[in-house]
């Protein structure tokens, strides 16, 4: 995988978290829309690296359930991953605005219009 994708996987993971320590794995990985199985690894590795802290708790459905906090350093994470992934967004919004303007361009010399 990819290092950007890696980080927003873990930026969205962090903030989903951050919102809603109580989500299950399988709502975890429904609101990121991968497999149950991708949700449990990256979580895994952000317990790993001290980022995210699994708690058990009673819970009515479930006996035995866990709820997941950003430790400290899952916090500062959280805003490094979203600095970069901000600008990675800013960088992809002005290329597609360069690409609009070209085809605009294009089609005007064309005559055509939208």
């Amino acid at each position: 995988m990819p290092h950007f994708a890696s980080d927003e996987t873990h930026y969205q993971v962090l903030r989903l978290l951050d919102r809603r320590p109580e989500l299950t794995q399988r709502e975890l990985a429904d609101e990121l829309g991968v497999s149950v199985g991708k949700a449990n690894y990256v979580l895994n590795a952000l317990i790993e690296k001290g980022l995210v802290k699994a708690r058990n708790f009673k819970n009515s459905r479930n006996k035995a359930a866990y709820a997941y906090f950003l430790t400290p350093a899952g916090i500062e994470e959280k805003g490094r991953v979203a600095v970069r992934f901000l600008r990675r967004k800013m960088e992809e919004y002005e290329q597609i605005k360069r690409e609009i303007e070209e085809l605009k361009k294009e089609l005007d010399e064309r005559g055509s219009s939208l």
